[in-house]
């Protein structure tokens, strides 16, 4: 391809932000003039001869930062940040009510006297209507737009806080986790595309990766409510689960004033209110060329899917939808298969297990854990744009498949070092129990039916014991000393079910926090970003659908098989299992991924043309060119951002 511009032509600072309109208009006036298409390997030294013209009044590097700081003031409005903060209040709901019940459920399994069958009915209850919603929220944001279905969300956000709050049995505390659910299925599909469709260019990802960064703030504020209300003895669970209710009616109420996304209502033909809409978030920019970019791409979009049939089968028998759509599923399954939400729904019983035996200081170890993922997600957000999206995934990644095994191999020592068996008492209900055939607390704690009772002298486990746990509550033994609490605590016993007493309980800690370092900057937010950009307006919301459903369905997958697979392959194999699961991943996303940074949403549709396995190679350096225009007598090289916002 081959770009024009007049060498006799000063470009002024304020016209930089209209650069692409005045050279198609100067194209059409002109015809063929001169023009400067350079590559950098062959003609960098011939543009440094040049030097800039007699009576420049100041150098290149002035002008080239005032001219960045001018475009990104014109692209930039504080409106688009407003509009990205409400929105993200859908993450942090979505985070606060994922993360709320791992506390909440230690004094629910008290006070209501919950069978472990009910525990994990109020868990995945959320996690599967979170499934269902999400691939809904497809039609429903086709039909009804990105605006009307986050205040949607808001409202089922709002009725389940308040059905939690007031629950009175086990029956209305599963209706109002449901209800929740519906509700984060609904944001977690809809928050990114609407993002993604009102940011420029050069901010997309950014702002994007903010509602991530909303996510696990809300986790880590769940985690600091948990463990300030945990000390109450009762109904403290209840000011858990209602302070939802307040992040929600603000959002609610903040959308009440927010536009719709352009995009949409330009494919719903709304045009007039799309471009009042378009003034509003662009602020000073000339909005004429993204309205006519985005009017047209709709209008080929439609033409090359054929304009028949539902989106889906239309994105099916699309080549470049499909392999956009294997990406966008292929990551959001690799999210949950690196054991993300293993490790946020189950730290605290993850640090149980390594050894830690008090319920609060395992709750707030947890709040390190989830106060850790937020961090370094704020850190992502910084990186998404000068890193780009495919090196921070694969960079976080392949750290991510070390801390797995960095953890897996915290637990095999603790295995290793595992206390013995050194006393059988006699089983008072004459039942030959499967107990007492382990001889280490290792095997004994992997058996859920059996517990470890022990006394410490010093820092030494002695009489040690694996005897049956209560049919009732995994809280005490079905006989034994470790029977009555009270007794027990007189005795110097100590009841652990399913941990064992160990000194390398720092490892775990370790290795957890390790794992959300890596974690937390790129495959955190990346799958969720990569989805927002990879699609055509017409497949965007069906495609975000269908890779949010694969997420949750993964969720469910990874989080209610955790303990089963440890059970069978013991914590660290489990571990293991994960961090094979990463590296596939790895190479997946090596071989797939191609490169969206800087690129408006109508250009990236063009990585997809090629063959799946040969879409990451598409942001080689190989073929790409830098162009040079005139500032005030000064040669501006225009960067891979700034060159995909003008043009």
């Amino acid at each position: 391809m081959s770009r024009k511009a007049s060498d006799n032509v000063e470009y002024t600072l304020r016209s930089l932000s209209n650069l692409m309109g005045e050279k198609k208009r100067r194209k059409q006036e002109e015809g063929a003039g001169e023009r400067s298409l350079i590559a950098p390997a062959e003609s960098c030294s011939s543009l440094n001869s040049q030097g800039p013209p007699e009576g420049a009044s100041a150098s290149a590097g002035d002008l080239e930062r005032a001219a960045r700081r001018q475009f990104q003031q014109d692209v930039t409005p504080a409106f688009v940040y407003v509009v990205s903060a409400f929105s993200a209040l859908g993450g942090f709901l979505f985070g606060y009510d994922t993360g709320v019940v791992s506390g909440a459920m230690l004094l629910l399994k008290r006070e209501m006297q919950l069978s472990a069958l009910w525990q994990e009915l109020l868990v995945s209850s959320t996690v599967g209507a979170a499934a269902l919603s999400a691939l809904a929220g497809g039609v429903l944001n086709g039909a009804l737009g990105r605006r009307a279905c986050i205040l949607l969300a808001s409202l089922f956000f709002i009725a389940g806080a308040v059905l939690l709050a007031a629950a009175r049995g086990k029956e209305s505390l599963l209706g109002g986790r449901v209800v929740v659910g519906l509700g984060i299925g609904i944001a977690s599909m809809t928050v990114p595309v609407y993002i993604a469709e009102a940011a420029p260019p050069h901010l997309r990802g950014r702002l994007v990766t903010i509602n991530t960064l909303f996510i696990t703030g809300g986790q880590f504020f769940a985690a600091v409510v948990d463990g300030a209300f945990s000390y109450l003895p009762r109904n403290g669970w209840r000011y858990m689960f209602g302070l939802s209710a307040v992040p929600a009616i603000l959002q609610f109420f903040g959308f009440l004033f927010l536009p719709e996304s352009p995009r949409w209502l330009i494919q719903k033909g709304q045009t007039q209110k799309a471009r009042r809409v378009l003034s509003q978030i662009r602020g000073n920019q000339n909005i004429d060329e993204e309205y006519d970019s985005i009017k047209n791409s709709i209008d080929e979009e439609e033409k090359e899917a054929g304009g028949g049939g539902p989106v889906i089968y239309r994105m099916l028998v699309y080549p470049p939808t499909r392999r956009a759509l294997l990406l966008g599923c292929g990551l959001q399954m690799f999210q949950q298969l690196a054991g993300i939400n293993t490790v946020m729904y189950y730290s605290a019983t993850i640090l149980q297990m390594s050894g830690v035996n008090d319920d609060s200081l395992a709750i707030w170890l947890a709040a390190v854990t989830a106060f850790t993922n937020f961090s370094f997600t704020l850190v992502g957000v910084w990186l998404v744009e000068k890193l780009g999206r495919r090196k921070l995934t694969l960079g976080s990644l392949t750290g991510t498949t070390m801390a797995l095994i960095v953890l897996a191999l915290g637990f095999l020592l603790s295995a290793q070092v595992s206390p013995p068996v050194t006393f059988t008492p006699s089983d008072p209900s004459a039942q030959n129990s499967t107990c007492t055939k382990y001889s280490y607390c290792n095997g004994c704690m992997l058996d859920p039916n059996c517990g470890f009772c022990y006394k410490l002298n010093g820092s030494n486990v002695v009489e040690s014991s694996c005897i049956p746990v209560d049919a009732e509550t995994t809280e005490r033994s079905a006989w034994g000393r470790c029977k009555n609490e009270s007794t027990s605590k007189s005795e110097g016993s100590f009841w652990a079910y399913n941990y064992c007493p160990t000194s390398y309980a720092w490892t775990t800690l370790a290795g957890l926090i390790l794992y959300l370092v890596f974690f937390a900057p790129g495959m955190g937010p990346m799958p969720w970003t990569v989805n927002s950009e990879i699609y055509p307006l017409w497949a965007r919301s069906t495609g975000n659908a269908c890779s949010s459903g694969v997420n949750w369905v993964f969720n469910v997958l990874i989080s209610l098989t955790f303990l089963h697979t440890a059970q069978y392959l013991t914590y660290y194999g489990a571990f293991f299992l994960y961090a094979g699961f990463a590296a596939v991943g790895l190479v997946f996303i090596y071989g797939c991924l191609p490169e969206t940074k800087g690129k408006k949403l109508e250009e990236i549709e063009s990585l997809f043309e090629n063959r799946l396995c040969t879409c990451g190679a598409s942001d080689s350096d190989e073929g790409r060119y830098i162009e040079y225009i005139r500032v005030k007598g000064s040669n501006y090289h225009l960067s891979d951002n700034d060159a995909s916002d003008v043009e």
